[in-house]
C-alpha cells in the first residue's frame, strides 16, 4: 500500500519530504457526503465569529468582550488550520502534505487548543469577580489586567506546545509516512517513527493532563463560588437574572471539554473501536465549538444582538 501511494515512499524515510493524510479511513465513499455538514459547519463558524469581532469594534470596552475577541480569533485559527486542508482531502482527493505544513499545522492545532482552554480559565474568572464581588469588578478587570492575563493564556499556549514539532522533527520515519487521519494530530504523526517516542507520548500526555486538569479545577471552583453567590441571593428572579449571565459561559465551556473528554477516553479505552468514529470525533472536536461558541453567545448577550440590530436597520435605512 505505502509503495504504490507515493513516489517518496521508495527512498529511505529519514525525514520524509511529504506525509499522505488518508481523510477518514473506511469512509472514502462517503467523504464527498461528509464534507457537507463540515463545510457548511466551518461557514457558520467564520460568519459568526467575524461578526462578533466586527461587532467589538464599537462594543463597551469590558474584560468579557476582549475575551470573546480572543476567542473568535482562536475559533477561526483552530478552524481555518484543518478545515481547508480536509477539504482537499475530500472534494480532490489532494493528500499530501508537506513535511513542515504538516508540523505547523499540529502547532497550530494543539496551540490554539490550549489557548481556548486558557481563555475560558479567565472567562470563568471574570464570571466569578462579577459576581461574587461586583463592586470591585472594574477595579480588578482593568484593560491592563485583562492585557495580561490575554499574554498569559498565548505564552502559555504557544510554550507548552513549541516541544511537539521540534520532538517530531527528530525522530526517524522508516515505516510509512501515510497518516490515518484528516490532519496532522500530534500522536498519529508520532505512531509513525521508527525509534522510542516515549518523550513525544509522555510530554503529549503530560500538556492533556496539565492544561485540562488545571483549567478544568479552576473552572469548577469558580463555579462552585459563582452558585454559592447566586443561591444566597433573596429572590427566585434575582437568581434566575444572576444564573442568566452565565448561563452561556457554561453551554460553551461544555461543548469544549466533553467532546475532548470522550476523544481522550477512546484513545485510552476504545482500542476495539472503529478508527473512523476516532476521527469523526477529533474532527467534531475541532469543529463544533467554533461554530457553536458565537451563536450561544451572540443569542445570549443583549450588547451583541442590539450591535446587530442596528447595523441592519442602519444599512436598511
Amino acid at each position: 500500500l505505502s509503495y504504490s501511494m507515493s513516489d517518496s515512499n521508495t527512498t529511505d524515510f529519514t525525514n520524509p519530504s511529504t506525509f499522505i493524510l488518508l481523510g477518514i479511513p473506511g469512509l472514502e465513499a462517503a467523504h464527498v457526503w461528509i464534507s457537507i455538514p463540515f463545510c457548511t459547519m466551518y461557514a457558520i463558524a467564520m460568519l459568526g465569529n467575524f461578526t462578533i469581532l466586527f461587532i467589538r469594534e464599537t462594543s463597551p470596552h469590558e474584560p468579557m468582550y476582549y475575551f470573546l475577541c480572543m476567542l473568535a480569533i482562536t475559533d477561526l485559527v483552530l478552524s481555518t488550520s484543518t478545515l481547508p486542508k480536509m477539504l482537499s482531502i475530500f472534494w480532490f482527493n489532494s493528500r499530501e502534505i508537506n513535511f513542515s505544513a504538516c508540523l505547523t499545522q499540529m502547532y497550530f492545532i494543539h496551540c490554539f487548543s490550549v489557548m481556548e482552554s486558557g481563555i475560558f480559565v479567565a472567562m470563568a474568572w471574570d464570571r466569578y469577580v462579577a459576581i461574587c464581588d461586583p463592586l470591585r469588578h472594574s477595579i480588578i478587570l482593568t484593560n491592563p489586567m485583562v492585557a495580561k492575563i490575554i499574554l498569559v493564556v498565548v505564552l502559555r499556549g504557544s510554550m507548552l506546545v513549541l516541544p511537539y514539532p521540534f520532538l517530531v522533527r527528530q525522530w526517524p520515519y522508516c515505516r510509512t509516512n501515510i497518516i490515518s487521519h484528516t490532519y496532522c494530530e500530534h500522536i498519529a504523526v508520532v505512531k509513525l517513527a521508527c525509534t522510542n517516542i516515549r518523550i513525544s507520548s509522555y510530554y503529549g500526555l503530560f500538556v492533556a493532563y496539565l492544561v485540562t486538569g488545571l483549567d478544568v479545577f479552576f473552572i469548577a471552583v469558580s463555579y462552585i463560588q459563582i452558585l454559592r453567590a447566586i443561591f444566597s441571593l433573596p429572590t427566585k428572579d434575582a437568581r434566575l437574572k444572576t444564573f442568566g449571565t452565565c448561563s452561556s459561559h457554561i453551554c460553551v465551556i461544555l461543548i469544549f471539554y466533553i467532546p475532548s473528554l470522550f476523544s481522550f477516553l477512546m484513545h485510552r479505552f476504545g482500542h476495539n473501536l472503529a478508527l473512523h468514529l476516532h476521527i469523526l470525533i477529533a474532527n467534531v472536536y475541532l469543529l463544533v465549538p467554533p461554530m457553536l461558541n458565537p451563536i450561544i453567545y451572540g443569542v445570549r448577550t443583549k450588547q451583541i444582538w442590539n450591535r446587530l440590530l442596528q447595523l441592519f436597520t442602519h444599512t436598511g435605512t
